[in-house]
This record gives C-alpha cells, sequence and structure tokens, in this order.
C-alpha cells in the first residue's frame, strides 16, 4: 500500500482499535499491522503524541509474562477527535470514489 495512504488513515485507524478496548502497545501494533502493515517504530511515536495530545492515557498493569505492561485507553476527547476524524475520512473517500466511478474509462 501506498505509504502516503498509510500515513493519512494510520491515526485513525489506531484510535477506533483504542476505542475498542484498552489495549498495550505490542498488541496494538499487531491489531494495527492487520489493517495497515507499518513498522513497530511508526506506531510507538504515534501513540506518545496522541498521549501529549490528551487523545489517550496510560496506566501499567501486572503481568505473568514479565514487567508491567503500559495500557493505553482513549480519553472523551480522543472519542470526539475520532469522531470528527472519521467523519472526514468517510467524506474524503466517498468523494474520491465517486470521481473514480464516473471516470472508470481513465
Amino acid at each position: 500500500m501506498n505509504t502516503q495512504f498509510k500515513k493519512g488513515v494510520l491515526e485513525l485507524v489506531v484510535m477506533m482499535v483504542v476505542a475498542k478496548k484498552d489495549i498495550y502497545g505490542y498488541e496494538l501494533v499487531k491489531e494495527v499491522c492487520n489493517i495497515v502493515h507499518v513498522n513497530e517504530g511508526t506506531i510507538y511515536p504515534l501513540l506518545k503524541r496522541m498521549t501529549n495530545e490528551s487523545i489517550f492515557d496510560t496506566y501499567l498493569q501486572e503481568s505473568t509474562e514479565g514487567p508491567p505492561r503500559k495500557y493505553y485507553r482513549i480519553t472523551v476527547r480522543g472519542l470526539e477527535v475520532m469522531k470528527q476524524i472519521k467523519q472526514e475520512w468517510i467524506e474524503f473517500s466517498n468523494s474520491i470514489n465517486k470521481f473514480i466511478e464516473e471516470n472508470k474509462g481513465v
């Protein structure tokens, strides 16, 4: 998939995954990669930025498989941002799909 396409949708995908359930970093990377293949190194800076922007908050939870894990949960602000970006994405993709449909012969 085109790198620019991935960048455009990655933030929305990450928010939607976290909105389904609180999740720790590695598990989030696996789920996101099922939708959009990205490197692990792409996700963690995004999580840090989104936490700094109060889209997510974090907490530690003990793990039976090693050290405590940092979990991410979406905030009320994050839900509002996600809703807005989701609507913008739907409008954008509908517009592009319409354009493609109208220009099938090209």
